[in-house]
């Protein structure tokens, strides 16, 4: 089993909205590597999970601003994949 996507699949996103796209639209969501592309997030899936993708989609979400007593500051900006399963595959990361 080859690590490399272990390094690109960073974690699931896990929200409440994510969570009714999974069961409606057969859809999962991830958080990234920066540098990873459409072609390594679907073999990324495919190998970790034993799944067939239908589709990838990648948002790059940018750094928001902060502020801490008199300092502002910036968080880090980081890629999103919505990945939409083909009919019939599941995946079920929250089961352990």
């Amino acid at each position: 089993m080859n690590p490399k996507g272990y390094q690109i699949l960073r974690r699931p996103l896990v929200t409440e909205k994510n969570m009714q796209f999974k069961e409606s639209e057969n859809k999962i969501y991830f958080e990234v590597a920066p540098e990873a592309n459409r072609i390594e997030i679907k073999k990324a899936v495919e190998q970790v999970f034993k799944v067939k993708v239908k589709k990838v989609n990648i948002l790059n979400q940018a750094g928001r601003s902060v502020r801490f007593r008199m300092q502002t500051g910036k968080r880090k900006a980081w890629k999103k994949a919505i990945v939409t399963l083909q009919e019939g595959q599941k995946v079920d990361y929250l089961e352990g």
